[in-house]
């Protein structure tokens, strides 16, 4: 995607591409005296901390179900039943234990980590999993945002299905049965977990324009976890907002040393080099980068908005639904191959399309937006629930 001249990518919860040996990350990377001291703490001790209303909800609101189904089931049960916290799924920001717990919403990254940090209340063990999911990507502005899959395993289950079986933690996933059937799946360590974390906090300061919390954040997920490849990218990312595009260039060229099939990273390194002047360095990568990934995300859905903009209604319908085809969780692929039906005439494919685009939408705020475009589409024409998340023995 190309934007004012420059792909922005930033990888919002990306599992670490292949963990390295970890090593301290070398000094030329920060450059502190760039950067205002910001008011926001960065300290992780937080991060897993229960709140008093939290230790309250142990206590008293489950202690029962904790004795009655034993404190794996009864956590897990109690968290995640429809009819006891109703957590709904919300991407719009990253929160920590308390947070979510507060809200009774978070991302994929924050319910993990509330069910952990409940988790070590109860002194039942924890393991993190990066799962084998491709990234989802979705856009903000001037920024293309990529994120993987994260999962947490609890404790030992007493029982499946009425039979009894020992030793063999239970995992949590908020994604359908369907996509997570068969997937492969490693253990990440609690540090990681961190990083990715404020890795997130980071990109979410940086599209504020909050850039000196942004850095600070970046620069402690580097110090937490200098093997997750992502914290490089946003650092990097963070420096060109910044106006440095050659400290920019130093941290991209790291981060692919470390990492060097990671696309996020080669795409900025080649935009910036050529802002540098470097041309040769730059199509030398962008030309690894085709090989790689011809059709980069995003692709097809920039060719649909180009025909759009002609008039060619049925070019874009091609395109939008090939972005459809391979990415049907993005609800702006979905939204816009609704208005290129509308423009088609084609009322009931329109209206379709606009209800997945309200069905996928990650936010609060981008659901109501899709039902009321909906709910226009129907009037011109004539004419759901909570987090479910899928609970399964880890293997």
């Amino acid at each position: 995607m190309r934007i004012a001249g420059l792909a922005f990518v930033c990888v919002l919860l990306s599992a670490c591409a292949g963990p390295r040996p970890a090593a301290e990350p070398p000094a030329f990377l920060f450059k502190d005296d760039a950067f205002a001291a910001p008011e926001e703490s960065f300290a992780a001790s937080d991060l897993f901390a229960l709140n008093e209303q939290m230790r309250r909800f142990l206590a008293h609101d489950i202690a029962v179900q904790l004795h009655s189904s034993g404190p794996t089931n009864g956590l897990i049960e109690a968290l995640y039943s429809k009819n006891q916290l109703k957590l709904s799924y919300d991407a719009a920001r990253t929160r920590n234990a308390a947070e979510a717990f507060n809200a009774r919403a978070g991302n994929c990254l924050s319910m993990v980590i509330m069910t952990a940090a409940f988790a070590k209340e109860l002194g039942l063990p924890v393991e993190y999993n990066a799962a084998g999911y491709e990234e989802v990507w979705s856009r903000s502005g001037d920024f293309l945002l990529g994120s993987g899959h994260v999962n947490v395993s609890v404790g030992a289950r007493d029982s499946d299905i009425g039979l009894r079986v020992v030793g063999r933690p239970l995992t949590v996933d908020f994604l359908p049965p369907e996509d997570i059937r068969g997937l492969p799946s490693r253990e990440i360590p609690e540090q990681v977990i961190v990083a990715m974390y404020m890795n997130n906090k980071s990109v979410e300061s940086l599209m504020r324009d909050e850039l000196d919390e942004a850095y600070g954040w970046a620069r402690e997920a580097i110090r937490r976890s200098p093997e997750f490849a992502s914290s490089y990218n946003t650092l990097g990312i963070v420096y060109l907002h910044r106006g440095d595009p050659a400290q920019a260039a130093r941290v991209f060229a790291y981060a692919l040393e470390q990492a060097p099939d990671n696309t996020s990273v080669m795409a900025n390194l080649a935009d910036v080099l050529s802002r540098l002047g470097d041309e040769a360095g730059a199509a030398a990568l962008r030309s690894r980068l085709a090989r790689i990934d011809p059709n980069p995300p995003y692709h097809f859905f920039n060719l649909g908005i180009a025909a759009m903009q002609e008039n060619d209604f049925s070019t874009a319908t091609k395109m939008f639904a090939k972005e459809v085809s391979r990415a049907d969780y993005n609800q702006e692929f979905h939204y816009w191959l609704g208005v290129a039906y509308f423009k088609l005439g084609e009322i009931e494919r329109a209206r379709r399309q606009l209800s997945l685009a309200m069905e996928k939408s990650t936010t609060r705020g981008d659901h109501d937006l899709y039902a009321a475009k909906l709910a226009w589409l129907q009037t011109i024409a004539g004419g759901s629930g909570g987090l479910r998340p899928v609970i399964t023995p880890a293997q």
